[in-house]
């Protein structure tokens, strides 16, 4: 489906037809490199609003938007099964006492991808790594296409673009049946460049800048090693204003408390109104909704002497579920950090962790992906850049119990002024786009 996104993309050459001109020598070294970028960040304008009436009180905000249509079972499933490999790679990934900011759908469709030119065993764990045991090819495949559109298509108050390329050294075949999966599913096109070029890097980099709006500039080195036969590359970009505004007079600069740093000052901003909110023995969660509130960035703080890893060591899918659907609108005064992290992270030890080991080693079976013995993935990088300010941000999960008393009671306070965990997710489907962990202030 064309849309506006066609503008991100750069000219596509000449696509794989899966004929190869040159002879692979059997033995030479076959490399796939995966790569994934992503990148979240405010607006910087806000939602347009009409001027209050004098005298009138201010009309409700417009509905939420809906989902064109019910989601079948096979759908959700595949929602369900990306979520809970956005838990398993966090939890994978995460260090006491480090930042994390990763895109867990733009690793899941790159891997997604790449899947359709597996066999075997290697499919089998990269199946089941994903979370979509139990799932034929067809129906995943069906489902990354139906996410895809929902979410890119959903809230028009929100910039959601998930762009899929690849690219392939000159020569290098790819099957037929391989190229057609990804154009009907993920919306991607493969091209051929002449790798040994100075000019092919630049020209997969300028599409990674495309389709991230400039914020990942570099995937892929300047000079690409001789091994390297093709990547394959998911980029999210996701831009989305508060309906609400936090107003930055009100902003101050105070000290953040670091679990096993000393206390950075960082600028906090603070607003107070209503919000989904959910408490518990273990943590406050206060859910922030983007654009016309499809969208939302949830975020945890945990109680005092409760540690934020202990807190990414209980979280799984299902616990997600019964916090997301837990929260209850209630008055809170937020205070939460203004800040921008970049992130990048190699992602194959976290991978094999989760049962992805053949696609790494020469046990690697990727005969569907082209005709070439020995090819096997040598990297799954992923880069991400994350934008928190007073106009718009990322989504936080907040739960709350709300006792009810004769009198109105006071408002809740929630300080993100100590490590916390963030995610941005969609809300009517339930995906996560995004998950992070602020541990200490990045500009520190």
């Amino acid at each position: 489906m064309e849309n506006d996104r066609s503008a991100h993309r750069p000219d596509w050459g000449d696509r794989v037809r899966g004929v190869a001109r040159p002879r692979w020598l059997p033995g030479a070294e076959a490399v796939l490199l995966l790569a994934a970028a992503g990148c979240g960040g405010p607006s910087p304008v806000p939602i347009p609003r009409l001027p209050p009436i004098p005298g009138v009180p201010p009309t409700d905000p417009a509905p939420a938007p809906e989902l064109p249509r019910v989601l079948s079972a096979t759908e959700v499933e595949v929602i369900g099964a990306g979520n809970r490999f956005a838990f398993d790679l966090l939890r994978a990934a995460s260090r006491p006492g480090e930042n994390l900011f990763l895109s867990p759908l733009s690793a899941s469709v790159a891997l997604g991808m790449t899947m359709n030119g597996a066999a075997g065993e290697t499919w089998n764990q990269m199946r089941d790594a994903l979370g979509f045991a139990g799932l034929t090819e067809e129906e995943i495949n069906g489902g990354y296409a139906s996410l895809i559109q929902v979410l890119t298509e959903l809230d028009p108050a929100v910039e959601t673009a998930i762009g899929n390329s690849v690219w392939t050294r000159l020569g290098f075949p790819l099957r037929a049946d391989f190229v057609e999966v990804l154009r009907e599913f993920f919306r991607a096109e493969a091209m051929e460049l002449d790798f040994t070029s100075p000019s092919a890097s630049g020209r997969i980099n300028e599409w990674v800048r495309s389709a991230t709006g400039g914020h990942i500039e570099e995937i892929v080195p300047a000079a690409i090693p001789p091994g390297v036969l093709v990547y394959l590359i998911n980029a999210v970009y996701f831009n989305a204003p508060w309906p609400f505004e936090f107003d930055p007079d009100d902003t101050r600069t105070e000290p953040f408390y670091p679990e096993d740093r000393s206390p950075q000052t960082v600028p906090l901003m603070t607003i107070l109104r209503d919000f989904p909110y959910l408490e518990t023995s273990r943590f406050q969660a206060v859910d922030l909704p983007y654009g016309g509130g499809a969208f939302a960035m949830t975020v945890l703080v945990p109680r005092d002497g409760v540690g934020v890893d202990d807190i990414v060591v209980s979280l799984d899918a299902a616990a997600w579920r019964d916090l997301a659907g837990s929260f209850e609108e209630t008055e809170v005064e937020l205070f939460l950090p203004r800040f921008r992290m970049e992130y990048e992270r190699e992602l194959k030890d976290d991978l094999a962790a989760l049962g992805m080991v053949d696609a790494f080693t020469g046990k690697a079976d990727l005969t569907r992906l082209s005709p070439v013995d020995g090819l096997w993935i040598s990297s799954v990088l992923q880069k991400a850049l994350v934008e928190v300010t007073e106009e718009g941000t990322e989504a936080a999960a907040a739960t709350v119990v709300v006792g009810v008393t004769s009198a109105p009671p006071p408002p809740i306070t929630v300080r993100a002024d100590r490590p916390f965990l963030f995610f941005i997710r969609e809300r009517l489907t339930g995906a996560i786009l995004f998950v992070g962990k602020l541990a200490y202030p990045p500009d520190a």
